[in-house]
């Protein structure tokens, strides 16, 4: 309107230095390791305790997924109010900023340890917004935005993996994958909302029943996968029933509308002879998938190969 500023008038507040509002912290006491290179890249590993292993052995502290690292890797100890890295004999040695170690080497915040051929680890302390804000952009990078399960890329980066160390020292892997069945008819009957709903209430109730030691990851749409550590075909068929019964006895409801919700599975694992490529264990899981939705709908199917 003519003769009226459409500008503000309103003074801006000038803060004295003491009304600032400061974050509290309790000082970058917290010593941490961070994965740079490798599987997991983001992840954050917090040194507590006054001796830390690193290695891929199943009793490591920190376990890391790498043909190149040892069972026991390394360790970390205090000493004398600092932290140690000793290597623990491991076949391939452990790496100091590029650097073979010799002796054992007192850590310096930035340090870089390399462990097998391709895990890189940063050493830093943080303080206690450090600590937040890196977990939760490890988080972001991995989880799902809708169901807060591990997302596709983490899922393909970490089957990778377990697959060449399955190959490399002939042990148990599995992949079960499923989807909810009729999930179109969901969206198009009660909305998208409601097939929200489904998804997040579906991953939720089934990450309860994951072990530490598998990944359970949304593929794509309403499928979803878990990867089984040292769990042969049997197993892993056991345990994918297991799922389909869960699913099938919960009482999914949305806004005081009962829903129907099944899952059909399909199950595979790493064959002795054959398989050279994480690739082919999706396949073989997806076409099991595949045939027991042709099948009927609401049952696991294990791969025969």
């Amino acid at each position: 309107m003519e003769g009226v500023s459409l500008e503000w008038d309103d003074e801006t507040k000038i803060s004295a230095p003491d009304e600032v509002s400061k974050p509290v912290t309790d000082g970058r006491d917290r010593a941490y390791l961070i994965v740079l290179a490798g599987t997991s890249v983001g992840e954050m590993y917090k040194l507590a305790g006054e001796t830390v292993t690193i290695g891929r052995g199943d009793n490591a502290d920190i376990r890391i997924v790498d043909d190149g690292i040892s069972r026991k890797h390394c360790e970390i100890l205090h000493q004398d109010k600092q932290l140690v890295v000793r290597d623990l004999g491991s076949t391939n040695g452990t790496y100091i900023n590029g650097a073979k170690m010799a002796a054992d080497h007192v850590l310096k915040d930035g340090d870089k340890i390399q462990v097998g051929s391709t895990t890189i680890l940063k050493f830093t302390f943080h303080d206690s917004l450090d600590e937040t804000f890196q977990r939760q952009m490890y988080e972001s990078a991995l989880r799902d935005g809708l169901t807060k399960i591990f997302n596709k890329k983490y899922f393909l980066d970490r089957l990778e993996s377990e697959f060449a160390y399955a190959i490399r020292h002939q042990s148990s892997l599995s992949l079960v994958m499923f989807d909810i069945d009729h999930f179109k008819a969901i969206n198009d009957t009660h909305g998208h909302l409601a097939g929200d709903y489904a998804l997040t209430t579906l991953s939720a109730v089934i990450g309860e029943t994951i072990r530490q030691e598998d990944v359970f990851a949304r593929y794509g749409g309403e499928e979803f996968a878990v990867i089984c550590r040292g769990v042969d075909l049997e197993g892993s068929a056991v345990f994918a029933e297991r799922l389909r019964r869960l699913v099938a006895a919960h009482p999914f409801r949305y806004q005081d509308i009962a829903l129907t919700i099944t899952v059909s599975a399909g199950v595979a694992t790493v064959a002795k002879v054959g398989m050279r490529q994480h690739t082919e264990l999706i396949a073989a899981a997806d076409d099991a998938l595949y045939r027991a939705k042709r099948s009927g709908r609401n049952k696991v199917v294990s791969h025969i190969g």
